[in-house]
């Protein structure tokens, strides 16, 4: 049956922006509908991780990481008496290059993505598109839309994806129940441009105060957000007005003489996922499939994740090389692997949160104690694991070797005489890292596999040997064979998502690998297009 595109996606967010720019970038048809006639203009996320960072820049929007977006910097937490409890320092050169964390301004990340799909002949944006009702019959799916002048529109997809927040439309189809933690609360956000410039050292603080929690933090360059906690017997109503903001700003002397408060809301964070990610033809991603307190600076990170981890491999379906049941390996993942950060993110938050007097005080003194012993210093803790399961090797020794699950990392390169950054020189997608040159170990069925899932092999060198050759880098940073020996890794087979799929140790483990992943993604006669 001819349909009207190849990916129907609902939610013009960040989410649904970067899969929509993941998709059409290879070349299939993608439709995005969203209810909202225009974007939305106001901040909601402040920051991004160095590994959501490598994905925006895969995309062609490194100039905007440049030019719009700050390193997040030190991260402190002190009690009511200033005493610090915690102090973070984050690097500006993450696992993947960029910051740890980097600290923007929604709206610019949102207008940057948008103008980079716009140079996408094959994507297609529908705003003022309300979806009101979906079918999957089997072979695709029918979504029924209603515009402003209240018109009814069916569009026609090979697949639904749900990037629509956290009330979703398409995870109400699909129909599945929420894991909750019951962790939630109320949190007035005041969003500030200051007339003047003003340091802030730390960059980012919470203040554990039991008689008003409260947040001050980059929100990019040129913005500023503070945050405080509605207390017990305080009504939404009452703390969500002008007068409430900058009583509480001016905390932090703020008032409206020398800032302007570009607006202001009361928040209610969640802590809760999906237990069902997919029905058919229909998923979901992003805060449709879960939603997290904000302390470990996640919820829009993990649904980039989630959109670099479905894209590939939609890709793949699409283009008849693997089979459907490979999507279910995006539910696998992605669920357990935002359980994780979800869990992290409420720990976080029972500690900033806490309103008792007296437990506060047993906290700061244990905190306190921590760290004069050197803990809750120095550089973050990972909100993110290793994937556990799902589409990965588990062959060879060590149940596939240490690597495999984690996230690859990014550093600069030489190939020839040009210098820059691994994904820029070498390309995304599929990529054998080798600390050899891996062909004399691939038999003629391994190399046409290889071929046709368009699996680039790269050889790394020392940085200050010669780099000749379209298959040979010179490891500029320092990063790459250290990463590879330290594992005893003669290679790393690397996902599209910058994932690593498996680790190869002995020469018998390029045959071994390859022949799972072969098993795994089994290629159909044709392509789907």
């Amino acid at each position: 049956m001819s349909v009207d595109t190849d990916v129907l996606i609902v939610g013009d967010g960040p989410v649904g922006q970067t899969l929509a720019v993941l998709m059409a970038r290879q070349g299939w048809q993608v439709t995005v509908v969203d209810r909202w006639p225009e974007p939305y203009t106001l901040s909601r996320a402040v920051a991004f991780d160095s590994e959501a960072a490598r994905v925006l820049a895969s995309l062609g929007l490194t100039e905007y990481i440049a030019a719009e977006t700050e390193p997040s910097g030190r991260y402190s937490w002190q009690n009511a008496d200033g005493k610090i409890l915690l102090d973070i320092q984050g690097s500006v050169r993450g696992w993947c290059h960029w910051p740890d964390s980097a600290s923007m301004y929604q709206p610019g990340l949102e207008n940057a993505l948008s103008a980079r799909g716009a140079r996408l002949p094959t994507l297609r944006v529908l705003r003022g598109h309300e979806a009101v009702e979906a079918t999957d019959h089997g072979s695709h799916v029918e979504l029924v839309c209603v515009d402003r002048a209240g018109e009814r529109r069916a569009l026609s997809a090979r697949w639904l994806i749900g990037c629509d927040g956290a009330n979703s439309f398409v995870r109400e189809r699909i129909g599945t129940t929420m894991h909750d933690l019951d962790f939630s609360r109320d949190w007035l956000i005041c969003d500030v441009v200051l007339h003047e410039k003003r340091a802030f050292d730390p960059n980012n603080l919470q203040i554990c105060d039991p008689a008003r929690p409260r947040t001050a933090a980059s929100a990019g360059p040129g913005h500023r957000r503070w945050e405080f906690m509605r207390l017990e017997g305080e009504s939404v109503e009452e703390l969500d007005t002008p007068e409430s903001a900058w009583r509480l700003l001016g905390m932090f002397d703020l008032t409206p003489e020398n800032a302007t408060l570009l607006r202001h809301a009361v928040y209610t964070f969640r802590s809760r996922w999906a237990e069902r990610w997919r029905s058919g033809r229909m998923l979901i991603a992003g805060d449709a499939a879960h939603v997290m307190p904000p302390f470990a600076g996640q919820g829009m990170c993990s649904g980039i994740r989630d959109a670099a981890n479905l894209a590939w491999k939609l890709d793949l379906v699409l283009r008849g090389q693997a089979d459907d049941t490979v999507l279910d390996t995006y539910v696998a993942e992605r669920s357990r692997h935002v359980q994780h950060a979800i869990r992290m993110s409420v720990d976080l938050g029972k500690v900033i949160c806490q309103l008792d007097p007296a437990a506060a005080a047993d906290r700061d003194v244990a905190m306190l104690a921590a760290r004069d012993r050197g803990v809750g210093t120095g550089a973050p803790q990972a909100p993110v694991h290793p994937l556990r399961n799902g589409l990965l090797y588990r062959g060879g020794g060590a149940a596939g070797g240490r690597l495999t699950g984690g996230l690859s990392p990014q550093a600069r390169v030489r190939r020839g005489t040009e210098t820059g950054l691994f994904d820029e020189l070498v390309g995304t997608g599929f990529v054998l890292l080798s600390r050899e040159d891996p062909r004399p170990f691939l038999d003629a069925r391994t190399t046409e596999f290889l071929k046709s899932l368009d699996v680039r092999l790269v050889t790394v060198v020392p940085g200050d040997a010669g780099a000749t050759g379209a298959d040979v880098v010179a490891d500029v940073d320092g990063r790459y064979l250290p990463y590879l020996a330290e594992a005893d890794a003669r290679a790393v087979l690397v996902r599209p998502d910058f994932y690593v799929f498996g680790q190869v140790s002995e020469e018998e483990d390029y045959a071994a690998l390859f022949d799972d992943l072969r098993q795994r993604l089994p290629l159909t006669a044709t392509a789907a297009r």
